[in-house]
């Protein structure tokens, strides 16, 4: 381990990067309540303003992805494709099966241009959540209840207001609802097996309803879906931990462009078509299983300065009234007061453990 991997690895590294973090989203929940009284002059604008502030928290994970991991994300897709990216809405199937998926899905969104405005689909109780909750709120992020009955209609008025949204936005889905772990696969294939769905190795059986209900909402104002299947080279096993610790590791990202309009409308052959995509991707992960790659051309687009810059602003902007308190609690020689210093930074670690909801759609029916 070389000696700035030894740096970055250290906790007191975490705490100050968990401290930057809580306290620049906290000043931008706040920027984002001011921005109120616009929404009721103009909405669009009030969106605008929104988006960027947005941008100001969430870019701040992809740079820790990217710059202080220095983690390497390639981008195998189909050069016909490649050039829409970041000019359309879309909606974006991911696998889930790794912790920083999420994160990676946050990175292609910067590369193209979109993170500010991503949408996904977050459980309810994150809404309440400071930092990343609030944040969400005010980008109008889709919340949920994981009720069905309860969702269909929120859920669908929620999207229906994305239809006059004012810059190009990805809506990220995670169609297994929860996370990959051997004992989830277990029972969802006794389920495939009652059902008489085909078997899946490396995912479990996708939730239809939502990837539906998101489907028939976004028609007209999406453009197409984006399957997206990520892996990590030498079975390697991210964590956001990890990743704030400096830690690098290898994304590889299969992208594959569906027009939208090829999705079929009743929601009994939409079922089945979104089965068969996840036959598909059982079958891209068994090529990468036996070659090391995804197929088709590797059109990686570079990494942007703006989410280095952002995040090298936020630690000027919080670092230096931290450092002229801590060297008046030294001076003090209160030990009390360094401990209660150092026990709100921890707290401001802990919040890191919130990110992102995995949880989205497991408890809605098939």
């Amino acid at each position: 381990m070389g000696l700035l991997q030894l740096l970055k690895s250290q906790f007191l590294c975490l705490l100050i990067m968990s401290y930057v973090f809580l306290v620049s989203g906290l000043v931008v929940n706040l920027l984002q309540l001011c921005t109120l009284p616009l929404w009721l002059v103009s909405k669009q604008l009030a969106r605008r303003v929104n988006i960027r502030l947005g941008y100001c928290i969430s870019s701040q994970l992809v740079a820790a992805l990217e710059w202080w991991s220095g983690t390497e994300c390639t981008l195998y897709t189909d050069p016909k494709s490649y050039v829409l990216y970041g000019k359309e809405n879309a909606i974006v199937v991911l696998n889930h099966s790794f912790e920083i998926d999420f994160l990676c899905g946050w990175t292609f969104c910067d590369r193209f241009g979109v993170l500010g405005s991503s949408k996904v689909l977050a459980k309810k109780e994150l809404a309440y959540v400071p930092v990343i909750g609030w944040m969400w709120y005010f980008l109008e992020i889709v919340f949920c209840k994981r009720k069905w009955e309860e969702d269909k209609t929120t859920v669908t008025q929620s999207l229906q207001k994305l239809h006059d949204y004012p810059e190009k936005f990805w809506f990220l889905l995670f169609c297994e609802g929860t996370r990959f772990t051997s004992k989830k696969h277990q029972i969802s294939m006794q389920v495939a097996e009652s059902k008489g769905l085909p078997k899946l190795k490396h995912h479990l059986l996708p939730r239809t309803k939502g990837f539906w209900v998101t489907v028939q909402n976004l028609r007209g104002t999406a453009a197409a879906v984006y399957d997206s299947t990520l892996n990590f080279r030498n079975n390697e096993a991210p964590t956001l931990l990890g990743v704030l610790s400096g830690k690098k590791y290898h994304a590889d990202l299969y992208v594959r462009r569906i027009p939208l309009e090829s999705i079929p409308e009743d929601e009994a052959e939409c079922s089945a078509w979104l089965h068969k995509l996840y036959q598909e991707k059982d079958g891209f992960q068994d090529h990468y299983s036996q070659t090391g790659r995804f197929p088709g051309p590797v059109i990686s687009p570079p990494r942007r300065p703006w989410s280095l810059i952002n995040w090298i602003f936020w630690c000027c902007v919080t670092l230096y009234p931290l450092g002229l308190l801590l060297n008046q609690l030294i001076s003090s020689g209160s030990v009390f007061t360094i401990v209660s210093a150092v026990a709100v930074c921890s707290a401001a670690a802990d919040m890191t453990s919130l990110i992102f909801c995995g949880n989205t759609l497991d408890d809605w029916p098939d």
